[in-house]
């Protein structure tokens, strides 16, 4: 204990004020309260520190009287027990011991906190963006002092005066100037790990990493048997393909990923402390193969956190860009995906799965007109599909709260073959990040097109129900295909093909598709059974597999409808839309069977009708919860949606095991509860990618 006062008294001497443990200082409240304050003309923040050597500041060094030099704030003591730091979110309880900084605006916060923006050039509150005056710093104490985990001196910094009309700008974020080309990417370093996988002695450890990670490929008709006579003008076949599973003892394949996070001033305050968090929470589920880059974007945008490999290093200085950012400006979207793009177009070395995230709770102002919006101005070249029309960069885009531009942020992911998600309850933005990167962390699939052949002479496709997915049929009619594009582990995708189908013909369809094995480069070809029906006078039996997509794609037409009729200002007609599938869906033969799948389609619809009770309701969140209801299906993909990633609608049935189990660690990471952080190991120790000992 004596030594701790040695360093209080130190501190005063030295014209710095000390945050000193608390029980070595005051046993109960009471002992706070007889501490005497220091008088009016000595009183700063609410912190009252004292002030810092007088290259510092123009105040004089002359040594006041003790008692006004260590003024502990009463918010650490009462107050703060009830508060919660606006940047990590956690409590400020008296004595869990950390410092509490409360700034002359009144806003308080863990010093270590607020020491980690001030480190990064911020020096206005990250609540009301107010200008301090004051600014916290850290100095280190000795080694021996660090040992007994005694607290580090923390001081505080009096500002020079500001220079012109700099003060009426808040501080850039980083001071460094930003290169023209971003190709410093950090190299990569691509080895399998199989230090947990076995290989037996008649196989090599590419055959092993094979073993079990084919594409599954079936095909359902639509009945199970036609009656010999009878020529089928639009008969219904349902290829369905099922992306191998993940394990814990196969690695996976990297991945690199683009944050375009915006900042502008309606993020500031708890939308802010939320992305932060949820950032997080992605930072430390990235594996130390997984390369990282952060543009933060508001008036203009700025590549904050270059490409970085998730080492222990990176993560840590991930974090702290994140913990640096400060709300401020307007919306730029076109401007903060054309540094994410730009930073993914110059990158020397390319991980195999490379994805953007885009995150806006506002409408871009500098690039759309009102009047007449050309959404595709917002998505730069570089990421849209080529003309082979494989996606070369999904954005999969997230619209915060009830101003988001859902529009845009639809059309933004629709184009680049990402997914548009709806978060109206600021609270889940975790769990949505964490759905959306526990598929991008399972990629087992790339590049995947689907081939259709008809087998007989005169059998012809008359369609193909793709949803989203670009697909294409040839002039003759006998041959088509479907350009899928990545899978995630256990990710199923379902296609109706309608073909014409002559008398007496049995053999219909060929199906096949190729891929390339992400972490092998393998390329692999697979050929499924060939489709045939049975003929005889017997009654048909309808294929419920068949009957429950057929329902699935009725259900994204109603939506397309009634989207459209909405938007034109026909809300009556829009419900009425949506009812009217609503009674079709009830009568079918996999609704009438109990299907789940129908049973979700039901309420999601339910769900919109409500959402469009009114013209304020249908601008808050019925515009956006169709068009993420769209994307989801279209797209065959979970996203999040309204107030819940775990709800009853049909995003559930698009979830991955993957998706389930990080998700299910970003919740039991918000309860903090012990048996949720069991839970919280990173991502990549479930593939057998695992960092060195330390």
């Amino acid at each position: 204990m004596g030594s701790k006062w040695r360093k209080v008294k130190l501190a005063l001497g030295m014209n710095l004020c000390v945050y000193g443990p608390r029980n070595h200082v005051a046993d109960n409240d009471d002992d706070y309260d007889s501490l005497p304050p220091p008088p009016p003309s000595q009183r700063r923040s609410d912190a009252a520190l004292l002030s810092p050597p007088c290259d510092w500041t123009s105040v004089p060094a002359t040594p006041a009287p003790a008692s006004n030099r260590l003024r502990l704030s009463k918010s650490l003591s009462r107050s703060s027990s009830k508060k919660t730091c606006s940047i990590c979110l956690a409590s400020m309880r008296r004595g869990d011991g950390q410092a509490i900084f409360t700034a002359e605006c009144s806003h308080s916060f863990h010093f270590q906190c607020i020491a980690s923006n001030v480190k990064h050039g911020n020096q206005i509150c990250p609540v009301c963006r107010a200008k301090w005056k004051e600014i916290p710093f850290q100095g280190p104490t000795d080694r021996a002092a660090r040992n007994n985990n005694d607290e580090f001196m923390t001081v505080l910094r009096r500002l020079p005066p500001p220079r012109s009309n700099s003060a009426r700008n808040p501080a850039p974020i980083f001071q460094s100037p930003e290169p023209s080309i971003f190709n410093d990417d950090e190299s990569l370093d691509h080895k399998i790990d199989s230090t947990n996988t076995t290989f037996s002695d008649n196989k090599t450890p590419t055959d092993n990493l094979n073993h079990g990670r084919k594409v599954n490929i079936k095909t359902y008709t639509e009945v199970s048997t036609v009656v010999k006579s009878h020529k089928l003008d639009s008969f219904t076949v349902l290829l369905h393909l099922k992306a191998p599973a993940s394990h814990s003892q196969t690695p996976r394949a990297p991945v690199d990923l683009v944050t375009v996070l915006d900042i502008s001033g309606s993020m500031a305050g708890t939308k802010l402390a939320l992305l932060k968090r949820a950032m997080g929470f992605v930072i430390q589920n990235l594996g130390p193969n997984d390369r990282l880059a952060v543009i933060a974007f508001s008036s203009t945008a700025r590549r904050l956190f270059p490409l970085r490999r998730m080492s222990e290093t990176g993560r840590q200085q991930a974090l702290q860009a994140v913990n640096s950012l400060v709300a401020n400006g307007g919306t730029n979207i076109a401007e903060g995906l054309r540094k994410g793009a730009k930073v993914m177009e110059d990158r020397r070395e390319k991980n195999p799965v490379s994805s953007i995230i885009l995150l806006s709770d506002g409408q871009d102002t500098y690039t759309i007109t009102q009047n007449r919006p050309n959404y595709e101005m917002l998505l730069p070249l570089s990421v849209r599909p080529n003309d082979s029309s494989t996606f070369k960069i999904p954005v999969h885009a997230f619209g915060f709260g009830g101003d988001h531009d859902a529009s845009s942020m639809h059309s933004i992911s629709e184009a680049s073959g990402g997914t548009f998600s709806f978060i109206e309850t600021e609270g889940i933005i975790q769990d949505a990040f964490a759905q959306c990167i526990g598929g991008l962390l399972s990629v087992v699939v790339k590049d995947l097109r689907v081939g259709i052949e008809c087998v007989g002479p005169t059998v012809y496709i008359g369609s193909l129900k793709a949803g989203s997915y670009h697909n294409r049929v040839m002039p003759d009619r006998k041959t088509g295909s479907i350009d899928v594009g990545d899978l995630y582990a256990d990710e199923e995708r379902d296609f109706l093909v309608s073909v014409n189908v002559p008398v007496e013909e049995t053999s219909i369809l060929k199906v096949s598709c190729v891929y390339t094995d992400p972490l092998t480069k393998e390329f692999v070809k697979l050929e499924g059974e060939e489709v045939r029906i049975e003929r005889n006078n017997d009654v048909a039996k309808i294929s419920i597999e068949v009957d429950r997509q057929q329902n699935r794609i009725r259900a994204a037409e109603a939506m397309a409808t009634a989207r459209a009729l909405a938007e034109n200002g026909d809300l009556a007609g829009a419900v009425s839309a949506l009812e009217s599938f609503r009674k079709v869906l009830l009568e079918t033969a996999s609704a009438r069977s109990g299907d789940r799948l129908c049973a979700s389609l039901e309420a999601e619809v339910k769900e919109m009708e409500e959402r469009m009770a009114s013209r304020h309701v249908y601008e808050a969140s019925g515009r956006a919860y169709i068009l993420s209801g769209l994307s989801s299906h279209s797209w065959q993909r979970a996203t999040a949606r309204g107030d819940s990633t775990d709800g009853s609608s049909l995003v559930q049935a698009y979830q991955t095991p993957s998706m389930v189990e990080m998700v299910t660690r970003s919740q039991a990471s918000l309860l903090g509860s012990p048996s949720g952080q069991r839970l919280l190991r990173p991502m990549w120790s479930s593939f057998g990618s695992q960092p060195k000992p330390r």
